[in-house]
């Protein structure tokens, strides 16, 4: 609803979103919710644009943080099973929880495509798209811990340092595939972004070549893992496409 009158005050409160001209008189703008401060009604067109790019940031964080639960989860629960120890010591979590979180704050700045249509949280159907893709992820991860133990023969040690590295570089590849909802090449990610991304590998592959608070690995390990990442990365591009059509996630 938009108006400018005392008589359309009432309507301004009860309206899902009232808004108000910048001419409105005093009564009307205290009851809308929004209210223009430049004539002409190019402000409601700005802010529907603004609001539907909101909702896009918090979509993308939303399925992020759904898709890290489920991995960081379930694969505590299979790599206990396949090696008889814990995966991920209190220290490795820290660290996973830290770099990710450098990569999460930076998705606020980051450039998004507004969808076309009004956006409304269906969370279910969230949940679902976040789910199919952390069992993708989660996949990834348990394919670099089984061909750690089963081909190389790691021990324990290596194999935490050999998850660690996974998760970290695996995010990588699900932030940019879940940061749009078609393919990741068609926007161009903000500095902030890619500067966290480079941030996050670069403390982790430190920490793993110098044996830092983990068992050291070779730095030719680190490039098929990284090599492995973009590989995962370009697979879940194609898996999220029909995922979010068939959910109806935009």
């Amino acid at each position: 609803m938009c108006g400018d009158g005392a008589n359309d005050a009432p309507a301004l409160r009860q309206a899902q979103m009232g808004i108000a001209v910048s001419t409105a008189t005093d009564v009307a703008k205290s009851a809308a919710g929004i209210v223009l401060t430049e004539a002409g009604l190019g402000g409601i067109v700005a802010a529907v644009k603004e609001g539907r790019t909101t909702f896009q940031r918090i979509l993308t964080y939303t399925l992020n943080s759904v898709l890290k639960k489920i991995v960081q989860v379930l694969l505590l629960a299979i790599g206990l099973v396949m090696t008889g120890h814990a995966v991920l010591t209190p220290m490795l979590m820290v660290i996973v929880m830290i770099t990710g979180d450098f990569l999460a704050m930076s998705l606020t700045t980051d450039r998004v495509r507004p969808s076309p249509m009004p956006n409304s949280w269906q969370v279910g159907k969230i949940t679902m798209a976040g789910t199919v893709l952390g069992g993708c992820f989660l996949a990834f991860c348990i394919a670099v811990l089984a061909v750690g133990k089963f081909e190389m023969g790691f021990g324990i040690e290596t194999l935490r340092t050999l998850s660690v590295v996974a998760i970290v570089y695996g995010s990588q590849a699900t932030i940019y595939g879940l940061r749009a909802r078609r393919r990741l090449w068609g926007l161009r990610p903000t500095i902030w972004l890619v500067a966290s991304s480079v941030a996050d590998i670069l403390i982790i592959s430190t920490l793993a070549v110098r044996g830092i608070a983990m068992a050291p690995l070779p730095v030719s390990v680190l490039l098929c893992e990284f090599a492995a990442a973009i590989v995962f990365g370009l697979i879940l591009d194609g898996v999220k496409i029909p995922v979010f059509a068939r959910l109806g996630v935009s």
